[in-house]
């Protein structure tokens, strides 16, 4: 994965009136927050929002797909993300009800455990 810097500053902008946006590189790609909660991956030139059980159905009807990773040994992993709407490359107003969405699924996730520490 590899992200396009110009898709992450769009992001930025129009997520502005919402809190701010942050990203975390991974595996070549970017994950995104708004005010710490995530909500969205970019791999490439796309935009992939954080999906869960409670927003599937609403994602299916919009036709956007799950994110699919292929490894280089053949396997096919699928995330709960799903692929953003066309028009949230040039609407802000489209690009933060969808992104809504992902804050809201990410909000709903269950925090995850850090690593206990070994103690010397």
């Amino acid at each position: 994965m590899a992200f396009d810097q110009g898709l992450i500053d769009w992001v930025e902008e129009a997520m502005a009136p919402l809190g701010t946006v942050t990203l975390r590189k991974m595996m070549g790609g970017a994950t995104l927050y708004l005010d710490g909660t995530i909500f969205a991956i970019v791999d490439d030139d796309q935009l992939w929002f954080k999906a869960d059980a409670e927003s599937n159905d609403i994602w299916d009807a919009a036709g956007c797909v799950r994110f699919t990773m292929i490894f280089k040994d053949g396997r096919v992993d699928t995330m709960n993300y799903r692929r953003a709407p066309d028009d949230v490359y040039d609407d802000a107003d489209a690009l933060r009800e969808w992104a809504s969405l992902g804050v809201a699924a990410g909000l709903r996730a269950p925090a995850k455990k850090r690593a206990a520490r070994k103690s010397r």
